[in-house]
């Protein structure tokens, strides 16, 4: 039966189709489920087996209205149907023509309409039959190219193409078999033009080929490096081969399977992983004998071992930290700020640079130990390295592969070690760098602690960029001054001085007591230290401006205690000043040894060393001579300088000092500085020279109880000098309570601890004339009035 000869009843049971549109003349198998599906096909099938087919518009939809079904369809004609053991029905139709839904009659049990058949005559003229022609053959043509392409179609569609002459009839069969989406089908299905339609047809075949082209290509280039892969695949499985016949054993190819394993999931930069496989390139094809070869494998092994995308997670938890902090070091305020600052920042801004630290100060004040408990607070790895006599830069950046027994730099080794990118790495003694014919490590660091450089550290072993940035460096350094300047210049410099006297109280009840227990055995049944007692071990026993001594010290007493509690004593042994002196003898500071009394020619100087501030006294003696004077007590330059300038201004103002006529005639002076093995220099003990020198030629005793520092000029202006924190910490711990300094330091007083400032009464001059005023227990009485202008002294508030 042809579409032409076809009688369609006024209704017509219709079944909703999913994810099809069916075309005239198409023949399908059909899976029906629904219930209202499976009626409409026996209601079919009991007459005259036609059923109208017309596709959903949403392919989810389960129960299908009259608006969610295309109004355009196909009535087709039920060939077969067979039941299926799960409830369906399998149906093979066969599309008969086109229709057109003109009225809904039922919706349930099933879907009843009324179609009206749309012609499908094709009437060409003369002109429009060339144009079919053409449109036919470029179809076809298409179509070829498309299975050439790889499509999978009927393989007999290009025969049936060939006894169709209507272009309607060609573009629906070639639709059918495409697989288009429904929308694509339907828009075909509803163009009743055979023209138009073909048209479009051409326009998805056009589509479709340069779809397929791509598919294509990839496959090409997949096939390609598949090739290359099972090419190399062979070839190495050959050289097994020939190794095996020669021989060798297979431990290497094993060796060199497991480097490229590891060198492939190691999170290598593009770029160092391209090196690093040439040179794994290398190893493979080198004799295992070469001595070349272990070279090799040496420098992959580092390679593989560094942390090149494994970091630890930071801790940004700021209370934590700040408790973390507190628990490990007492004092330190500046410091601990620091760090809780750049915590706050890394949590507020996840990419930032890690700062570059140098905390400064005097040994035994925490400095390293700082750098551990940051680490601890942010939940990173930590690691030191000591710079103290480093004076190669190969030490630093590593030594070139073509040495014997060439390695990476510290820094690198440091980074394998910890296995992560961003530890905290503490630069212990920066300030001790040294520099001989071998280099100058000291400029080695600047591209280290450079936060613009180190990015892209290049390591001489390594001949590849590592990326130091996630680092957060913290150098310590007891002088400043002894760091270049444009080493000095990359680092943010945080002061850390020296601890008072209550301050090393704090720190030993609660921790240096705890630590040296523990690492001698004993417990609180056996020892219990009293604050007077350890007053007495720190006041008596140490004088400095850390820590180390007095651990010393402590640590003494709890071995006295465990010889003690090993002999059998059951005494719990309570640390008295008087225990103190049983188990560490006598005292070896005495505060004997601040001056009984006022003393002509005896002035109490303030001097800072590396070890912090200390108390030296400068003496001088007059004996029969011609004016002369002699120094000693290992003084510098500088500081003889300042003798020098101190007799220059006692000299020309003999007369308003009050000094004798012709004193200087008829006398020799000796100035000496005790403690003679120890060098000393410095502009600072210009101001105490010349009180000594007053003194003694007007015999006017100093004040016991006053320590001064300062540089002295020739016109006897006092000008302001450093460390006034450590100076003022070494006269606090020796007893003396008044400390005169330069007007100019005022700002760095300002600056010291409270708890400090509020012992010590400071009093700031400008000249020599309100020094002597001060310091010397006679006020001076001038015998001749000075030109310049009366200057007052300014205490501190």
């Amino acid at each position: 039966m042809d579409d032409k000869s076809l009688q369609i009843p006024e209704q017509i049971p219709m079944l909703p189709v999913r994810d099809i549109v069916i075309f005239p003349y198409m023949i399908i198998p059909l899976f029906v489920g629904r219930e209202s599906s499976i009626k409409a096909v026996e209601d079919s099938l009991a007459n005259n087996r036609l059923i109208f087919l017309s596709s959903q518009m949403d392919l989810t939809e389960e129960n299908p209205t009259e608006e969610s079904v295309y109004k355009v369809g196909t009535v087709a004609m039920i060939m077969r149907m067979r039941k299926l053991a799960d409830g369906r029905v399998k149906i093979l139709i066969q599309g008969m023509t086109k229709a057109n839904i003109t009225k809904f009659h039922q919706n349930n049990p099933f879907f009843s309409v009324s179609v009206e058949k749309i012609n499908e005559e094709f009437d060409p003229s003369e002109e429009t039959l060339l144009e079919a022609e053409a449109l036919i053959r470029t179809a076809k043509e298409q179509l070829e190219k498309i299975i050439a392409l790889g499509k999978i179609l009927s393989p007999d569609i290009l025969l049936v193409l060939d006894d169709i002459k209507e272009p309607g009839r060609v573009a629906d069969l070639i639709a059918s078999n495409l697989g288009l989406k429904v929308g694509d089908a339907q828009r075909i299905l509803e163009t009743d033009d055979h023209l138009e339609r073909l048209k479009t047809v051409n326009e998805i075949l056009n589509s479709e080929i340069e779809v397929l082209g791509m598919q294509a290509k990839i496959r090409s280039t997949a096939k390609d490096e598949m090739s290359k892969s099972q090419r190399e695949y062979f070839l190495r499985e050959q050289m097994k081969a020939i190794k095996s016949e020669l021989g060798e054993a297979d431990s290497k190819t094993d060796e060199v399977e497991e480097l490229r394993q590891r060198l492939l999931t190691c999170g290598m930069p593009e770029e160092v992983e391209k090196e690093a496989m040439k040179q794994l390139g290398r190893l493979e094809r080198m004799h295992p004998d070469a001595s070349e070869s272990s070279m090799i494998r040496t420098y992959l092994d580092w390679m593989v071992d560094l942390p090149w995308a494994e970091e630890t997670v930071d801790s940004i938890n700021i209370e934590l930290a700040q408790k973390i902090l507190e628990e490990d070091h007492h004092g330190l305020e500046k410091s601990k700020q620091r760090i809780l600052e750049f915590l706050a920042v890394k949590s507020l801004k996840d990419e930032m640079k890690g700062p570059i630290l140098c905390f400064c100060g005097p040994p035994g004040v925490g400095k390293t130990s700082l750098g551990k408990s940051i680490a601890r607070s942010m939940n990173r790895k930590y690691f030191r390295i000591a710079l103290g006599g480093v004076k190669d830069e190969a030490e630093i950046r590593g030594h070139r592969r073509t040495y014997v027994g060439a390695m990476p730099g510290k820094i690198i080794q440091a980074l394998k070690q910890v296995g992560t990118r961003n530890p905290v790495i503490v630069l212990d003694e920066i300030d001790k760098l040294g520099s001989d014919f071998r280099g100058d490590p000291s400029a080695a660091m600047l591209e280290v602690l450079d936060p613009e450089q180190n990015q892209a550290f290049r390591d001489n072993y390594l001949n590849v960029d590592f990326d130091l940035s996630k680092c957060l460096f913290i150098a310590t350094a007891n002088v400043v001054a002894n760091i270049p300047a444009a080493l000095r210049d990359r680092m943010e410099l945080i002061d850390i001085s020296g601890y008072t006297s209550n301050d090393k109280l704090e720190i030993t009840k609660k921790h240096l007591v705890r630590k040296q227990m523990d690492n001698n055995g004993i417990t609180d049944a056996n020892v219990e230290f009293t604050d007077d007692g350890i007053e007495y071990l720190i006041n008596h026993y140490t004088r400095e401006a850390g820590l180390r001594n007095l651990e010393r010290e402590v640590g003494s007493v709890c071995r006295k205690v465990a010889k003690e509690v090993v002999m059998g004593s059951k005494e719990k042994f309570v640390i008295t000043p008087e225990q103190v002196v049983r188990f560490l003898g006598a005292p070896k500071f005495l505060k004997e040894d601040q001056l009984q009394e006022d003393t002509v020619g005896v002035s109490t100087g303030l001097a800072w060393t590396q070890a912090g501030g200390e108390v030296l006294y400068v003496e001088a003696l007059d004996m029969k001579g011609k004016g002369g004077f002699t120094l000693t007590g290992q003084m510098g330059d500088v500081m003889k300088e300042s003798a020098t300038a101190a007799m220059s201004y006692a000299r020309a103002h003999s007369e308003e000092l009050g000094i004798a006529d012709k004193w200087f005639e008829t006398h020799h002076v000796h100035i000496h500085m005790p403690a003679g093995g120890i060098p000393k220099d410095g502009p600072s003990a210009g101001i105490t020279m010349t009180t000594a020198i007053v003194s003694l030629m007007t015999n006017n005793p100093v004040r016991k109880d006053v320590a001064m520092t300062g540089e002295v000029t020739l016109t006897g202006r006092v000008l302001p000098i450093g460390g006034i924190k450590e100076k003022s910490l070494a006269a606090l711990n020796h007893g003396i309570k008044t400390v005169i300094c330069p007007l100019a330091n005022k700002k760095d007083v300002d600056e010291i601890p409270d708890e400090i400032k509020g012992q010590l009464q400071f009093i700031f001059v400008e000249h020599l004339d309100e020094v002597l005023q001060i310091a010397l227990k006679s006020k001076m009485t001038k015998k001749k009035p000075s030109s310049r202008k009366g200057k007052t002294s300014h205490p501190a508030a």
